[in-house]
């Protein structure tokens, strides 16, 4: 059973995701432009802006600025999945939106109910 006003918080979440600046990965040799706190992102292709990824941060130093950082290193199965391997191409026109969200529980949700809204082309099964 969800918290009281719960969903209405994870909506009210997912749209401000949704009205995040959608920003370019940077040119070689260039920063992130994404925060040092925890939260959930998107990952848009370059031509359709067609939603390839939805995912979270969970732990570490670094938050959303480091989790986009290893997929532009190659450092995930998104990149593996999508990309060849090749985080680089990211470099080619895709762009990301993001949200910094505290509360651990509150990121899970919205990562989830972001998927189910956008249906991202790859899902972090680890199957595919």
């Amino acid at each position: 059973m969800p918290k009281p006003g719960e969903p209405t918080v994870i909506r009210r979440l997912f749209r401000k995701l949704c009205a995040a600046p959608a920003t370019p990965f940077p040119e070689p040799r260039g920063h992130i432009q994404a925060p040092f706190e925890h939260g959930v992102y998107v990952i848009y292709s370059p031509r359709s802006s067609e939603v390839l990824h939805v995912g979270r941060t969970y732990r570490g130093k670094g938050g959303l600025h480091q989790r986009l950082k290893n997929h532009l290193h190659g450092l995930s199965s998104f990149t593996h999945t999508h990309l060849d391997g090749r985080g680089t191409k990211l470099r080619n026109g895709y762009k990301f939106r993001c949200l910094p969200v505290k509360r651990p529980r509150q990121r899970a949700l919205l990562e989830f109910y972001a998927t189910g809204r956008l249906c991202p082309a790859h899902l972090g099964t680890s199957s595919d």
